[in-house]
C-alpha cells in the first residue's frame, strides 16, 4: 500500500495532542490503512501503541460498550503516553463517552468510523469541540498510478475517467470484477448504511432519485428542479424530501454539492449547486453497455484533484456564461473551464468564449483531454495528462 503523505502530512502535527484525532470520509477510501501508517510511524519511534479494530467479531463482542472499552484500555495505561487507535468506533455503544473519557488520560486518540453512523454533524454534537477531523477521499490519479504500479499493473487516464480510485477497485482483475466489487459497494454505502440509518420506508423511491443524482455529476441544480423531473417521470417526490435525500447523501460523502459563485454579488448563490459524485465509479457503473458519460466524469475528476490541491472552488457565472470553476488558494483566483476536446470549431468558440471580457489579471485556464496545444494571448490550455501531475495550478 502506498503512504499517503497528502494526509499524513495533515495529521502528523497532532500525533501529541490531546484532542480527538477522527479519520473520516466514505467507506472504502483507504481510512483504516491511513490509521495503520500513522501507528506504524509513530511504533518506529519506540512509543506504545494499542489499536483495536471493532470490525472484527471477537474485539467488538469482547469490548461491546464505553465501560468496556475505557477498563480495556486502562490496562495499558503506564508513566508513558499511550496512542490509541480505534478502527471502526460506531460498533461501540456509548463510543463518545468512551473517546471523550479517554482523551483526558495520558493518551493519544486516534479513530476512524463508517461515515454513515459516524457523521461529521455528530462529531459536532457529540465532541463539542474536542476533536480534530481529517477528511480523506478515494485515490486522486497519481496516487491511483503509484498504487497499481506497486502492484504491477497498467491504470491509464481513461481507467481513472470511468473507474475513479477506490483503493480495492483498483486490486481487481479486470473491469468486469472491477464493476462488481463497485456495484457491492455502492448497494453497502447508498442503500444498506443510508436506508436502514435513516428508515427509508419510499426505498424504491430512494433509489429512483439517487440513482438520477449519481448518474447526473457535474450538472446544475436545485432541489426544485430534482422534484420536478421526477415528477415528470411519475415519481412523487416533494422538494422538503429531496433536500433530505442530498443532505444523507452529502452527510456520507457520496456526493459532494458546489455552489455557484456571481461575480456582481461577490458572494456564493446558495439556491442552485453543481452537484458532483465523490468517485466518478458511481456514474459509471450507472450507464449501459459501455456508453460511459467521459465528459461528465472529467469535470469531476478536475473538481476531485483541484479540492486534493487544496482550493476552495465554486462555479463561476460570466454575464449568464458558465465557467465550470473558480478556484481560489492563497489569495489568487483561477478560472478553469473544462471540455473533453476543442478540436471542433464549435466547441472551441463555446468554450473559449465563457472567458469573454473577464479581466486578465485573473488567471484563465481551459483543461482537456486533446494532445495540441491551445493556448492563447489570454487563456493557459492544460492537457488533461499534465494537469493530472500538478501541484498547484
Amino acid at each position: 500500500m502506498i503512504i499517503r503523505e497528502h494526509y499524513m502530512t495533515q495529521i502528523r502535527p497532532f500525533y501529541e495532542s490531546d484532542l480527538i484525532k477522527i479519520i473520516t470520509g466514505i467507506r472504502r477510501c483507504g481510512k483504516s490503512v491511513i490509521l495503520r501508517q500513522i501507528m506504524s510511524e509513530i511504533e518506529k519511534t519506540g512509543k506504545r501503541c494499542l489499536f483495536l479494530d471493532f470490525d472484527l467479531r471477537p474485539v467488538s463482542a469482547g469490548i461491546p460498550d464505553a465501560d468496556a472499552l475505557i477498563a480495556y484500555v486502562n490496562e495499558y495505561l503506564g508513566n508513558d503516553k499511550l496512542y490509541v487507535f480505534l478502527d471502526e468506533i460506531q460498533n461501540v455503544e456509548g463510543w463518545n463517552e468512551a473517546v471523550r473519557t479517554l482523551r483526558l488520560y495520558n493518551t493519544s486518540v486516534f479513530i476512524t468510523g463508517s461515515n454513515s453512523q459516524l457523521l461529521s454533524r455528530e462529531y459536532t454534537k457529540e465532541l463539542s469541540g474536542r476533536y480534530v477531523s481529517f477528511r480523506i477521499r478515494p485515490f486522486v490519479y497519481r496516487e491511483a498510478k503509484e498504487y497499481a504500479n506497486q502492484m504491477g499493473r497498467a491504470f491509464e487516464i481513461s481507467d481513472y475517467l470511468i473507474w475513479g480510485g477506490f483503493p480495492a477497485a483498483l486490486e481487481q482483475p479486470d473491469d468486469e470484477a472491477r464493476k462488481r466489487y463497485l456495484n457491492d459497494l455502492n448497494d453497502t454505502i447508498v442503500y444498506n448504511d443510508l436506508e436502514n440509518r435513516y428508515n427509508i420506508r419510499k426505498k424504491d423511491i430512494f433509489e429512483r432519485i439517487v440513482d438520477f443524482i449519481l448518474v447526473s455529476n457535474a450538472r446544475i441544480f436545485s432541489a426544485k428542479s430534482i422534484a420536478d423531473y421526477m415528477k415528470g417521470q411519475n415519481i412523487p417526490v416533494s422538494v422538503p424530501t429531496v433536500i433530505k435525500y442530498l443532505g444523507y447523501l452529502r452527510e456520507a460523502y457520496v456526493i459532494d454539492d458546489i455552489p455557484l459563485y456571481s461575480p456582481k454579488a461577490k458572494a456564493k448563490l446558495n439556491y442552485y449547486y453543481k452537484l458532483f459524485d465523490e468517485d466518478v465509479s458511481f456514474n459509471s457503473i450507472r450507464v449501459s453497455g459501455n456508453r460511459f458519460d467521459l465528459t461528465h466524469n472529467l469535470e469531476n475528476i478536475i473538481l476531485n484533484e483541484l479540492i486534493y490541491m487544496g482550493y476552495e472552488v465554486t462555479v463561476y457565472q460570466n454575464k449568464g456564461r458558465e465557467i465550470d470553476f473558480r478556484a481560489v488558494r492563497d489569495g489568487k483566483i483561477y478560472l478553469v473551464q473544462v471540455a473533453y476536446s476543442v478540436a471542433e470549431d464549435k466547441t472551441y468558440e463555446k468554450e473559449f468564449s465563457a472567458f469573454a471580457d473577464i479581466d486578465n489579471t485573473i488567471k484563465k485556464i481551459i483543461i482537456t483531454n486533446d494532445d495540441i496545444d491551445y493556448s492563447t494571448s489570454t487563456v493557459y490550455h492544460y492537457k488533461l495528462r499534465d494537469f493530472l501531475t500538478m501541484e498547484n495550478l
